[in-house]
């Protein structure tokens, strides 16, 4: 028997919670319903789900504190959350993507439009039927074994980076946009905003350590990754000068 992909409803609201929770199940999921983030907690210390739903008004601790938290968790940090708002602001969304939200979903939202964003999610966790391994400088990607080295040492790099990183390391010292990465990472059949692409090279760049300088920002065209980055020489002091 196929195993259904295991889904964490963090909703305070029953009525919502239930109604997703129905869906899910119509469509092939395995939903498991949390109204607070301590019983949602209590979940994730139980079953691992593949992905977690999560709303972003929850009574206690926000979904945004929470997100933030599970994603210092080493044995939760990789699983996708998905975050769910009536929040419609830029900066809302980049606030929740920076707590660590894979993607970001407004309410109200339609039922397809949640399940195409759960499977995309799922479809960028998922390993990759690949066999090969990249370098570029002292930076080595091996999609077998899911491992990031630099200079011999191991990075902590999650899902989404990983893919991203891959790629522009499969396609060294070439510009791409971001609606190009958004189609090639995120899938062409998915709504998200360009900005959520800026919110995850600010991410790699960060897991990349001093390797983050490799990628880097073309002004009004988007995004390259090279083994020889331009280093900006500082400023004299004053008193130097």
């Amino acid at each position: 028997m196929r195993k259904l992909p295991r889904v964490l409803v963090v909703e305070d609201e029953p009525a919502i919670a239930e109604l997703i929770a129905v869906n899910l199940r119509h469509n092939g999921f395995a939903p498991t319903v949390a109204f607070d983030g301590e019983s949602a907690q209590r979940e994730v210390d139980s079953v691992l789900p593949d992905v977690i739903l999560l709303d972003w008004m929850l009574p206690g601790e926000s979904g945004v504190a929470l997100a933030k938290r599970w994603r210092l968790q080493e044995r939760i940090k990789t699983v996708p959350i998905i975050l769910l708002t009536a929040r419609t602001e830029e900066s809302d969304k980049v606030q929740g993507l920076d707590a660590g939200a894979d993607d970001y979903v407004t309410k109200p939202f339609s039922t397809q439009e949640l399940l195409a964003r759960i499977r995309a999610v799922l479809r960028r966790r998922a390993p990759e039927i690949v066999n090969d391994a990249v370098q570029l400088g002292d930076l080595t990607l091996d999609a077998s074994t899911y491992r990031v080295m630099l200079s011999g040492s191991e990075l902590k790099i999650g899902p989404t980076e990983f893919k991203l990183l891959h790629y522009l390391m499969k396609h060294p010292e070439r510009v791409h946009t971001r609606g190009f990465l958004l189609d090639r990472i995120w899938g062409d059949h998915v709504f998200i905003e360009e900005r959520t692409v800026d919110v995850h090279v600010k991410r790699l760049r960060e897991s990349l350590g001093v390797a983050g300088i490799m990628i880097e920002t073309v002004r009004g065209a988007g995004y390259r990754i090279t083994a020889n980055p331009i280093k900006v020489k500082p400023k004299p002091d004053i008193a130097e000068a």
